[in-house]
């Protein structure tokens, strides 16, 4: 007879928060005491995808976790291990019956991680209960109920955090349980240029959204400076977790019936169910990580220039807003929607650069890196679905349009700080006498342009063009539609 206690155990993924955390719910609502754990796994810290910036955000919500535990006199134990080892060691001491989990949509190295650990509790006579995340649901042929259960699962009231007196493990039995462990220091930098991890800090975010900035969105969303401050900034807390999409939903739902800026909300709230959209595009096609989805394109092949892919990674291209960009980003680890557009078009049509060169250093410097958004995204900018409209994001058109007075580009490419703003969005076009004139000097102050624009535009259209003729590419697009077609799109309706 086992006389071992028994406890039930959360496994915390990308659902770092206590509230509308079904995981947790779940195993509050079977009356069992309950540890919260977080594995820092080696297979994914060293991943290539992932960066210590991505790793520092995650301890601060582990702190900020903490921190609210206290009111509990517990805590979660943070341990560096895979996940076989350390439910191992538990069984040491505890008889664990059941884990609870939310259902990752994540890379494949975690995906064959889960099949191995289903194995592991099968084995272990362990019940694994795995609950949809965000209303992605696995196992779907086609998307022909798929906005009926994403609507339903959004419109739930979020779950509350309840648990019994006593019934999280004490924080002094984790206390305990870490001494039988590799742990992890949860230091991080504290003037790190990066938004800090935390549902905390990320209902700041949200609240000051809601109060007043919001009222732009729609107006600023594709501008470089202005949407800084007039989007959300809220995808890292969604990416890791700190905030669910159904408590953003709801909360915008019911500022829309009193808000002056219903548009606004609109707009914003179409932006959550395109998130779980793209996420569930990538649940029913996993080998996208690798692969373009629509397989007519596997022929198409491109040059690696280790010399664009440097000029791009550091800014050093020659185009002011695509350098702008390149730096922000890595420096910052956000860019909005449409420089993240522009950055992956200039990449793989105009330095005509295959995509899967590109998806490490962009998840790398993504604060908000989520595989289910990553993925399906570079490869529709790309332009290699199929299925969307072709787009070449022209730099000098966008730099023109989306920041007319170079205030991103000169906060982000000092170097053209002193030129006038014409000469800002393109530099390359100075005369000599010019150059003299502003004692700045292409090809040694800041680099001419890499390539022609034009040409590798229309190298890149024609290439393209033609290859949707394919018939491979065609039939595939066809598959592609029917199985992920939305019915009825973008109904989402709430009484």
């Amino acid at each position: 007879m086992n006389t071992k206690p028994q406890i039930h155990v959360v496994w915390l993924k990308r659902d770092l928060r206590l509230q509308d955390n079904e995981a947790i719910y779940n195993a509050l609502q079977s009356g069992n005491r309950v540890l919260l754990l977080y594995a820092f796994e080696p297979l994914l810290l060293n991943d290539p995808h992932y960066s210590e910036r991505h790793w520092d955000f995650i301890k601060q919500s582990l702190v900020d976790l903490n921190n609210e535990l206290k009111a509990y006199n517990s805590k979660i134990l943070i341990v560096k291990s895979d996940i076989i080892a350390t439910v191992n060691q538990l069984l040491t001491k505890y008889r664990i019956t059941n884990i609870y989990s939310h259902q990752e949509t994540g890379l494949l190295v975690s995906f064959d991680r889960d099949k191995t650990f289903k194995r592991f509790c099968k084995n272990n006579l362990i019940n694994w209960h795995e609950n949809i995340n965000n209303g992605v649901q696995r196992g779907l042929k086609n998307r022909e109920k798929w906005t009926e259960l994403c609507n339903i699962f959004h419109e739930m009231e979020p779950l509350e955090f309840k648990p019994d007196t006593n019934q999280l493990l004490h924080i002094y039995d984790v206390l305990e349980l870490e001494k039988q462990f590799n742990t992890m220091p949860l230091e991080t930098k504290i003037d790190s240029p990066f938004q800090k991890g935390g549902r905390t800090m990320g209902l700041k975010y949200l609240k000051s959204f809601f109060d007043s900035r919001y009222a732009n969105y729609m107006f600023h969303i594709s501008k470089p400076s202005l949407s800084r401050t007039s989007c959300s900034r809220i995808s890292p807390y969604i990416a890791w977790g700190n905030l669910s999409i159904r408590e953003v939903y709801h909360q915008a739902f019911h500022l829309k019936k009193t808000s002056k800026h219903k548009k606004a909300l609109e707009a914003f709230m179409s932006r959550l169910r395109w998130q779980g959209h793209f996420i569930q595009k990538f649940e029913m096609e996993h080998t996208m990580e690798e692969a373009s989805i629509n397989k007519g394109f596997h022929k198409l092949k491109k040059s690696v220039s280790d010399e664009y892919q440097i000029a791009w990674k550091t800014g050093q291209t020659g185009f002011p807003l695509v350098d702008a960009c390149m730096r922000c980003l890595n420096e910052t680890g956000y860019l909005n929607f449409r420089m993240r557009a522009l950055v992956v078009s200039f990449f793989t049509h105009n330095l005509w650069q295959p995509w899967q060169e590109a998806t490490t250093h962009l998840s790398q410097m993504f604060l908000d890196f989520e595989p289910g958004i990553h993925f399906p995204q570079l490869q529709m900018q790309a332009g290699e679905t199929g299925t969307n409209m072709l787009r070449i994001y022209n730099p000098i058109k966008n730099s023109l349009e989306h920041d007319p007075d170079a205030v991103f580009i000169k906060k982000w490419v000092p170097e053209l700080n002193d030129l006038d703003i014409p000469f800002a969005h393109q530099p390359y076009l100075m005369t000599e006498m010019e150059q003299q004139f502003y004692n700045f000097k292409l090809g040694v102050n800041y680099p001419f342009p890499i390539v022609d624009i034009d040409e590798t535009r229309k190298k890149a259209t024609d290439t393209l063009w033609n290859m949707r003729n394919n018939t491979l590419v065609k039939s595939e697009s066809v598959r592609i539609l029917k199985k992920h077609t939305l019915a009825k799109r973008n109904t989402h309706k709430k009484s």
